[in-house]
């Protein structure tokens, strides 16, 4: 399974579509936030699953849940804008909300800058920006691949 991982669009959603149609092979993608109304263009350019979250500039959005916990072929996910758990400022809330949810992934966004480490049976993943990304970084998304044995994660640079 390719999972593609994408977040703070902030309404430049058409750069994001084009580098998602480079990367072959996407099962399933993961929009982490900022702005959930690109979700629908998103849902509108692929012909596939489409998940989301909204994030602290999604304060319009009384629908869209702030965290969600995903199954994917036997793994948890769980995934949220990052704001909540003040990622700015270092992994130590998202990390102790992962353990207290038992997941093996926590995906991220918010701070614009991409972040892949794996601590304490846990893979942490932040794609960074496809469109506004920060602190000197890339334009970026992340991949997370899933099989029945393992989670692994990738930021691709777009």
């Amino acid at each position: 399974m390719k999972i593609a991982i994408i977040s703070d669009t902030h309404g430049y959603v058409q750069g994001c579509i084009d580098a998602l149609n480079k990367i072959e092979g996407i099962d399933i993608i993961i929009h982490l936030g900022d702005y959930t109304k690109d979700v629908k263009a998103i849902r509108e350019a692929f012909n596939i699953t489409v998940l989301n979250v909204k994030g602290n500039c999604d304060s319009y959005d009384f629908e869209t849940p702030d965290d969600n916990i995903i199954e994917i072929k036997g793994k948890k996910i769980f995934a949220t804008h990052g704001d909540l758990y003040r990622v700015k400022q270092g992994l130590n809330d998202i990390y102790y909300r992962a353990k207290e949810l038992d997941v093996d992934v926590a995906l991220f966004g918010h701070s614009h800058t991409s972040t892949l480490v794996e601590y304490d049976g846990v893979l942490f993943l932040n794609p960074g920006s496809p469109t506004l990304p920060r602190a000197g970084t890339s334009k970026s998304i992340g991949i997370l691949y899933i099989d029945d044995n393992e989670v692994k994660g990738e930021i691709i640079t777009i």
